[in-house]
């Protein structure tokens, strides 16, 4: 199974997990499917895995008509989501679904000692799930880690 890695800025990561912010912006798309699980990477300077999420559908769209339908789930004012989509014909939204907080946030460090070759993402990566790092995360939900662990075989999008 494949797992999502997505670079988050801390000020989202606790929205995200809180419950408070539904959706998250992206300018290009992942490859993986509704119902797949996605981890949350913050950026610096946390650097750690903080939890994760399952995703729960796409919305693809022109940056004014992506803007109607995520205003308020999205957890940025408009000038932000106008300066992240500049130039950009399409949009995208991902839909979270039963966020979850990792027991202990997994840092960098840590990531590379499992999986000397993992670079954090710029945007978003992918994981083979197997191995060890689902005991670190401490996830029981029915799609999250703890029913498979997981080990980084991590190709990142430049």
């Amino acid at each position: 199974m494949k797992a999502l890695v997505l670079a988050i800025r801390p000020r989202f990561t606790d929205s995200i997990l809180d419950g408070t912010k539904t959706v998250e912006l992206r300018r290009s798309k992942p490859r993986v499917e509704s119902g797949h699980m996605a981890l949350i990477y913050a950026c610096a300077p946390v650097k750690a895995i903080v939890g994760g999420f399952v995703i729960d559908g796409f919305l693809t769209a022109r940056p004014d008509a992506l803007w109607t339908a995520v205003k308020g789930k999205a957890a940025v004012t408009y000038e932000e989501f106008k300066a992240y989509f500049k130039d950009c014909g399409v949009g995208h939204a991902i839909s979270i679904r039963d966020p979850w907080r990792a027991r202990t946030p997994v840092p960098l460090e840590v990531l590379r000692t499992e999986c000397p070759s993992f670079h954090p993402p710029r945007s978003y990566g992918y994981i083979s799930l197997s191995g060890h790092l689902a005991s670190l995360l401490g996830h029981n939900g029915s799609v999250g880690p703890s029913q498979v662990e997981v080990a980084l075989e991590v190709q990142t999008r430049a």
